[in-house]
């Protein structure tokens, strides 16, 4: 059995392009084209670039929210890119996402405990609603909130107090492999590191495996233990976190090495 949980094989998201005229054919734009990599057990890869470079579709064409034009996505060796929805069900528990937008991801109209029931309901159907409950308290203490917040709306809590309540609905479902979605970029710097230690906690606590997606390539080399550079749809660079801060090969990780704030 491979130590790779996640295995990307020539993955590409093409969309159709704008023909400048009339008559003629649009070229498809290639927001992926043609990538590949593995994520071990256990681990966290890093997959970082700047806006536009194709990093988040790589992460919501993985679990279905982006359409793959060609490519495998395996995971613990079954290729689940090529299942229907409904095919798709079961392996969704295995992998959820924390999303980028702590504002616009959870639902203003309901309260934490409903939140948080939505995948239970959808995933434990046999679980009766006093057990959903409980569960739920379970999941904002793990992440350091009072189990007393679940009959609160989402406009009551701040930024980071948000993105732990996402974070919370990803572990619902006890998943395996949580694709993190530049998950403090929107969040204030005092409280990115609070919520970077959370997720590293987490995933010693429940021996969850990561990709990390950033534009910011400090946080990354915090986080990970392999890193992908991403540009134009393409991974143009990769290596350790040594290697890749230490020794970058390529004039676009340069560059990005270089907006990283020096104290």
């Amino acid at each position: 059995m491979s130590d790779n949980l996640l295995e990307i094989s020539g993955l590409s998201v093409h969309y159709p392009g704008r023909a400048a005229w009339f008559f003629q054919k649009a070229a498809p734009k290639k927001a992926v084209d043609d990538i590949s990599f593995v994520v071990p057990k256990g681990r966290t890869v890093g997959l970082v670039g700047e806006s536009g470079s194709g990093k988040t579709t790589t992460g919501r064409a993985i679990v279905k929210l982006a359409p793959r034009t060609a490519g495998a996505i395996r995971y613990q060796g079954q290729d689940i890119g090529t299942l229907a929805n409904a095919a798709f069900l079961p392996w969704r528990k295995k992998i959820q996402m924390i999303f980028q937008d702590p504002y616009n991801s959870l639902n203003p109209r309901a309260d934490v405990l409903s939140i948080l029931s939505e995948p239970l309901e959808i995933h434990f159907p046999s679980m009766t609603r006093a057990d959903r409950e409980a569960r739920c308290a379970e999941l904002l203490r793990s992440v350091q909130l009072p189990a007393e917040h679940l009959r609160r709306h989402p406009h009551e809590f701040s930024g980071g107090q948000r993105q732990r309540i996402g974070i919370a609905r990803a572990l619902a479902v006890q998943p395996e492999l949580i694709i993190c979605d530049e998950p403090v970029s929107a969040l204030d710097v005092s409280v990115q590191a609070e919520v970077v230690n959370l997720l590293q906690d987490l995933q010693e606590q429940f021996g969850l495996t990561y990709l990390f997606i950033a534009h910011d390539l400090a946080v990354v080399e915090h986080v990970s233990d392999h890193i992908l550079v991403m540009s134009k749809g393409r991974i143009v660079e990769q290596g350790t976190p040594a290697q890749i801060l230490g020794d970058p090969k390529e004039a676009y990780t340069k560059t990005l090495l270089a907006a990283v704030p020096r104290f």
